[in-house]
């Protein structure tokens, strides 16, 4: 189930018989043809693992199934929308950045420390994000938000990148993220961004990176 980049704010999916797909409640902005959309209480494919998950993480994110036949408009809140169209990887994205997403697409949850370790941890305790991050496998396209557009950068084995953990908006392929500072455990106390934290993204795959380090 395709999108198609309207504007750089607005993206339109065509919904066809026997398919479905997910979106953010209050994503919608209009329709044509018979659609419906429907409070999804399973937390999408991912089930009640995925709900308990979102909860734990305090990401209160209402998700929408969308099925029948038609088009629709989708954005939210005058948000930058980037597709990122998947071919069998996963994608880590913040559940409040998701816009909309192919029913495909298999949903779960990661805890980040499980990647990042102890830093991982601190990571999601120092911005806020929560200490779980929601993952999208398979083959579909994925519409994600961000402020002041999205900026792809490649990770390669050789050339690792590092990111403002408030500025990270997604990645994708097989990539390793810590937190690292320059700054001591005492000096970390209050600091969310900037040079006191970078998150290191290292392996193989891509990050996408937001223009600005509003929080959705």
């Amino acid at each position: 189930m395709p999108f198609r980049e309207v504007n750089s704010k607005m993206v339109e999916a065509t919904v066809l018989p026997g398919q479905r797909m997910f979106s953010q409640r209050g994503a919608m902005l209009a329709y044509r043809g018979e659609v419906s959309f429907t409070p999804n209480v399973q937390g999408g494919q991912g089930g009640v693992m995925s709900m308990i998950g979102r909860r734990l993480a305090n990401e209160a994110t209402p998700l929408m199934t969308v099925e029948g036949s038609g088009t629709v408009l989708f954005g939210h809140g005058g948000h930058h929308v980037q597709v990122i169209n998947l071919t069998g990887d996963t994608l880590y994205v913040e559940a409040d950045r998701l816009l909309a997403f192919d029913g495909t697409l298999q949903q779960g949850t990661m805890f980040l420390g499980s990647q990042g370790g102890v830093m991982g941890m601190v990571r999601g305790q120092v911005t806020g994000q929560g200490l779980f991050t929601t993952t999208l496998k398979g083959h579909g396209a994925v519409a994600v938000m961000a402020h002041g557009g999205v900026f792809e950068i490649p990770i390669t084995p050789q050339r690792p990148v590092h990111v403002d953990p408030q500025a990270y908006v997604a990645h994708h392929g097989d990539v390793r993220n810590k937190l690292s500072t320059a700054l001591g455990w005492r000096d970390m106390v209050g600091r969310g961004s900037g040079e006191a934290f970078q998150l290191e993204l290292s392996g193989n795959g891509a990050v996408y990176v937001q223009a600005s380090e509003e929080k959705l």
